[in-house]
């Protein structure tokens, strides 16, 4: 199963600090473990919400773009990883091992399994399916 493993945003992302070189390092050491182990598929950090925009999307209007920053630091992304894996336990066992920037409370990370072909019944026809296969091999997934 591939999981995204979604990194919350704090106080220190949203103001564009960097984590410091001894985080770097133990960060780096984890995604050379994560590849060599066969789980990391892809994975990045992200630059505030400050530098993003926002599009909400309606069915009665065109699009509305909203420029960051955004409110609500708790449920803003800084960063993810997708993860190859053979289920939500072995996801839990690596994320229980993401480095941290010291004692105490460091932030948080949500793990959601990434939705497969399966998932979707019936109402993705063998067309779709098919389609959807041509883009993954486009990809190289």
């Amino acid at each position: 199963m591939r999981v995204m493993v979604i990194v919350k945003a704090s106080e220190e992302s949203e103001a564009g600090r960097m984590p410091s070189q001894e985080l770097l390092t133990a960060m780096g050491a984890f995604n050379e473990e994560l590849v060599e182990a066969g789980v990391m598929l892809g994975g990045e950090g992200l630059q505030p919400s400050a530098r993003g925009v926002r599009v909400d999307l309606s069915a009665d209007g065109p699009p509305t773009v909203i420029d960051g920053p955004f409110p609500g630091t708790g449920e803003l992304i800084a960063g993810y990883w997708i993860w190859r894996v053979e289920d939500m336990a072995e996801a839990l066992e690596w994320a229980k091992r993401i480095p941290t920037p010291g004692p105490g409370p460091a932030g948080t990370v949500e793990l959601r399994p990434v939705l497969e072909a399966e998932d979707f019944g019936d109402e993705l026809t063998p067309e779709l399916r098919e389609r959807e296969q041509r883009l993954r091999d486009r990809l190289g997934d």
